[in-house]
């Protein structure tokens, strides 16, 4: 998107990539809708599986509710190795934390949870606090064009790109030229490819909302005009392969190479906390200890995130794993013979029901608690408007039977306005 000068602020660039107080705006009655209907900043205890105790009463007198909300797709965060994990870690170092920049001291834990991810994923690993954060690392060095033999790539975003992405535009589009383009346009990814010497895509592995990006087409399109590919795999990490490199990982040649990144998090499928980087070379690796400025002036992912994470590695690296895929798969299944949705038949966990109305679905949202089901109603910003809907998070631990009697909600509530259907 092009900048403008204005007489107002003496002839400086005013940025078109951010319209906060539009957005507030636009979206300040969904919010105050949903959270007075109570779906937003809900609290509760865990149980057991997927459920929780909603509320901050006293235990046996709060409902409980089937949770389709988290994103523990292969329910491994509460899982007994990773829980311990955390623990223990926090024991061996009788500490939560150093206060101190990972350029000046760092855990050894941390040293064997990053050998341990690069080993398993098969590229040089760095973790981080949060995603968010090694996206913030990242992003500038991007744009700057270390990455990409000194010089400047244009920057492309796919438009449903993940927030923890997309919020990094003004910082790039002060070193370098952003565009912005449909999803999963890859003819308009070509093109730009055929118009510039250097092009680094910036998209999702597996978005969000629901879908995933063309890998394929965008590895052909590398093969063909070296494109830089830049793929959040938050939601993709440990769902797929035999360590759980991921959707986007599996996807790629043993050796990661020179111009991919791919970003994943350790919260998710992981079933820890925390962000981490796969990076291809010895030099990026280098780079990013150095320069990234969450590296370098914010603290590492706490004692008990690393404890977890290595708990965790202990799972991927056993038959477990892939029991845990499997059963996900079979879950997966079930929600899709009940429920149509424009993912069904894929093999991601994310569903979503489409409704339209944000005052229907924040109602329907609603009636799902009541009946036992928390899930994630969707409006502006993080949908466009008008397109509101309720997102369904499917997880290895759900029970079947929970699956279906959420299916049977869903085409109750949503048969009057034709929104599902049975499968």
């Amino acid at each position: 998107m092009q900048q403008r000068s204005s007489p107002s602020n003496g002839g400086q660039p005013i940025g078109h990539f951010r319209n906060t107080a539009y957005m507030i705006n636009k979206s300040r009655p969904y919010f105050d809708a949903a959270h007075a209907a109570g779906l937003m900043a809900v609290q509760g205890r865990s149980t057991t599986g997927r459920r929780f105790a909603l509320g901050t009463g006293p235990l046996d007198s709060r409902p409980e509710i089937v949770d389709f909300v988290r994103c523990s797709y292969l329910g491994l965060d509460n899982h007994p190795v990773v829980v311990a994990g955390a623990i223990d870690a926090i024991k061996a170092h009788h500490s939560l934390h150093w206060s101190c920049a990972r350029t000046r001291l760092n855990f050894d834990l941390l040293a064997a949870l990053e050998s341990n991810l690069s080993e398993m994923f098969d590229a040089r690993v760095i973790a981080f606090s949060t995603v968010m954060l090694a996206n913030l690392g990242a992003m500038p060095l991007l744009a700057s064009g270390q990455l990409t033999g000194g010089r400047k790539p244009i920057v492309v975003f796919d438009r449903s790109a993940h927030i923890s992405l997309a919020y990094h535009k003004p910082v790039i589009a002060d070193e370098t030229q952003v565009e912005t383009i449909a999803h999963n346009d890859t003819d308009a990814l070509e093109c730009l490819c055929r118009k510039h010497p250097v092009v680094a895509y910036v998209c999702d592995g597996v978005y969000s909302m629901g879908g995933n990006s063309p890998i394929e087409e965008l590895r052909q399109l590398q093969e063909r005009y070296g494109l830089f590919l830049y793929i959040d795999d938050a939601h993709g990490i440990s769902l797929f392969g035999t360590r759980g490199e991921g959707f986007a990982r599996s996807q790629f040649p043993l050796v990661l190479g020179e111009r991919t990144i791919i970003v994943a998090s350790l919260a998710k499928g992981f079933g820890a906390s925390g962000g981490m980087l796969m990076l291809g070379t010895e030099e990026q690796e280098a780079l990013f200890r150095r320069y990234s400025i969450p590296y370098a002036f914010s603290v590492a992912p706490n004692l008990a995130a690393v404890g977890a994470a290595l708990g965790s590695c202990k799972i991927h690296r056993s038959a477990e794993l892939g029991e845990r895929q499997g059963r996900l798969a079979k879950r997966i299944e079930v929600f899709d013979r009940r429920v149509v949705t424009a993912e069904q038949g894929n093999s991601l966990p994310i569903r979503m029901i489409a409704i339209g109305s944000e005052a229907k679905a924040i109602a329907i949202a609603k009636e799902l608690l009541n009946s036992g089901f928390y899930t994630s109603v969707t409006f502006f910003p993080t949908v466009g408007q008008g397109e509101a809907g309720i997102r369904v998070c499917i997880t290895a631990d759900h029970e079947g039977r929970d699956i279906e009697r959420l299916c049977d909600c869903i085409l109750a509530s949503n048969m009057a306005s034709g929104s599902a259907g049975p499968g």
